[in-house]
């Protein structure tokens, strides 16, 4: 049987959902695995915040709709663009091995400080006073201007490859950027972990709820499949998944707000880092 696998176009979602292809193909060849781009109102609508559009949920509607409809088989996410309720009939697989949940810095040749503040190990005095630093998460905006205030955060969009263009090339017409702040993971998953000045520390910048983390997503009634893709996954990475889905979910919180949750390993116990904070009225 032939297993259809819906997936955002663009060259990160589609490095990740191509991991996942090859594994299942791997461990099942008695199957073929196929991905289908499906282009989301998240990939159309560039010129405008994601918090202005719907959120990061604008990368996953299209593509539900598709798998609840039986034009894919399942769908591959990253994870943190997953609103914490699903719809109605869809269901998620146990999480496979998570990649680096960190945030990373990329900084601009031509703004870098030759060397930090003496004294200082912290990743933002790489930065100069005043240094213009590009990010599309409110989160970030918020973690960035709590260390360094007197940095000028603005919002960026784009994926990946459109963010480094912006920062090391950029038109004429853009604004001249100093660094930008990416997740980690997807700058290892696309070979560009050589563009990474510093990893932020995730004990001040916490990522995202479910940062670095794959979401396969199944109707819930292919119960085989799940059970499939499940045979598959980490005990580790699913108690990590669940936790900061947990916490995203009691938090309610919507794009227009910072929320940030970290669960990791600490001498053999899970230990969850987490921060929420509503917009001032």
């Amino acid at each position: 049987m032939t297993y259809r696998i819906g997936t955002r176009g663009s060259r990160l979602a589609t490095v990740q959902a191509s991991l996942v292809r090859d594994r299942l193909a791997s461990a099942y060849p008695e199957h073929g695995f196929e991905l289908v781009p499906i282009v989301t109102k998240g990939d159309r609508v560039t010129d405008r915040p994601l918090s202005a559009i719907g959120g990061s949920g604008v990368f996953v509607r299209e593509i539900e709709r598709a798998l609840l409809a039986g034009e894919i088989d399942l769908a591959v996410h990253s994870m943190k663009d997953l609103p914490a309720e699903q719809p109605e009939g869809l269901c998620l697989a146990k999480a496979w091995t998570r990649e680096d949940p960190r945030d990373a810095l990329v900084v601009s040749p031509t703004c870098l400080r030759s060397r930090r503040v003496p004294g200082s190990d912290d990743s933002l005095d790489l930065l100069p006073p005043g240094a213009t630093v590009a990010t599309g998460s409110v989160r970030r905006t918020l973690f960035l201007k709590r260390k360094r205030p007197d940095l000028r955060v603005v919002d960026i969009r784009g994926n990946v490859d459109t963010r480094l263009r912006k920062l090391f090339e950029p038109a004429a017409d853009e604004l001249r950027l100093d660094a930008i702040v990416l997740a980690a993971a997807g700058l290892r998953r696309l070979g560009r972990e050589d563009a990474v000045t510093a990893y932020l520390d995730p004990t001040w910048m916490i990522p995202a709820p479910n940062q670095g983390q794959l979401a396969i997503e199944l109707r819930a009634a292919s119960e085989s499949l799940k059970a499939m893709v499940d045979a598959l996954g980490d005990d580790e990475a699913e108690a990590m998944a669940q936790a900061e889905r947990s916490f995203l979910k009691a938090t309610g919180a919507t794009c227009h707000e910072a929320v940030a949750a970290y669960a990791h390993v600490v001498d053999g116990e899970l230990k969850l880092e987490s921060f929420y904070e509503k917009p001032s009225s």
